[in-house]
């Protein structure tokens, strides 16, 4: 019979420490609500996640979950090979990276970064990192944080597609769906900031219809699911206009421009009259008039991208 091996607490402590060194490890820096969903999405997948937030206390109940709350930025960083930051600007991060210690800690590691800003200020971080020896990623979150560690969340990331394979299997314990969308570092960046442009002026869009239509005895309730039907028939719209816009072809067989600025002059008349403000309504108007002064008339309202590049 052999002899079983036995064991002490000093054989335990080191299969716990060689255990711990093989788990995959990920630093998550800023614990608003999508830094804490980010955060518990990797803890929910096994990973060792430490994080770490300007202002103390906001880890609500990650610690109890199993996350290590680091004293610095610079202590989080050290604890893993990838460091994920997410905040609500890139002079946020700019104000917690850019530190002597932080930049020595990051060096040789890998950042990620899911905070929201413009293509520029993506290229100048990418620039940044890139002068320190950083490895840097720059992404993008496209869904609420409620979305996160479900198949309902939507990332964008770009920068080396290398580096993107070999993190994936950490990024992946955010669920979801994950798209690479090339080397160039800005472009997660791009694609946010244009769909952040079609939620918002769609979103400007939705609340004046409903003060237009309460304004007119129209309750919201009653408004939505019309609404919604509008919203059905946008998906082909889009493609349809994105075609246009690529191909240069602006078809307005359907629907002219001339004929589209006389239903926005409706919508505003109607507004004013109610002492609605309508100059996100006016502001469509005046494109669409420029567009028609431009002599494209008989062209689809998608020309107006062309004319928006003009100088």
């Amino acid at each position: 019979m052999s002899a079983t091996p036995e064991t002490t607490p000093e054989t335990t402590s080191q299969t716990s420490a060689e255990t711990a060194s093989r788990q995959p490890a990920v630093t998550v820096l800023g614990l608003g609500p999508m830094g804490r969903a980010l955060a518990g999405a990797f803890l929910a997948a096994g990973i060792r996640t430490t994080v770490w937030n300007r202002t103390p206390g906001r880890e609500g109940d990650l610690t109890g979950r199993g996350a290590v709350t680091a004293a610095s930025a610079a202590e989080a960083v050290a604890a893993s090979p990838l460091t994920v930051i997410c905040m609500v600007n890139y002079d946020a991060t700019d104000a917690v990276l850019r530190q002597d210690a932080v930049e020595a800690a990051l060096k040789g590691r890998t950042l990620v970064n899911l905070s929201a800003d413009t293509p520029g200020r993506a290229r100048d971080t990418g620039a940044w990192a890139g002068e320190r020896g950083i490895r840097y990623l720059d992404g993008a979150v496209m869904t609420p944080a409620g979305t996160i560690g479900s198949p309902a969340g939507v990332f964008l990331f770009s920068g080396p597609a290398g580096l993107y394979e070999e993190h994936r299997p950490v990024l992946d314990g955010l669920g979801g769906t994950h798209t690479h969308l090339g080397e160039e570092v800005a472009r997660a960046a791009a694609f946010d900031i244009a769909l952040l442009d079609v939620f918002w002026t769609s979103m400007a869009g939705y609340v004046h219809a409903l003060a237009l239509a309460d304004a007119e005895g129209v309750t919201p309730r009653e408004l939505a699911p019309f609404a919604a039907g509008i919203a059905r028939i946008l998906p082909p719209l889009f493609e349809e206009f994105a075609g246009d816009v690529q191909d240069g072809t602006y078809s307005g067989a359907i629907n002219p421009v001339t004929s589209a600025v006389s239903t926005m002059a409706h919508v505003v008349h109607a507004a004013e009259e109610h002492a609605i403000d309508s100059g996100v309504m006016r502001a469509v108007e005046g494109l669409a008039r420029r567009t028609v002064a431009l002599g494209h008339g008989a062209d689809g309202f998608s020309r107006a991208a062309e004319v928006l590049r003009r100088r």
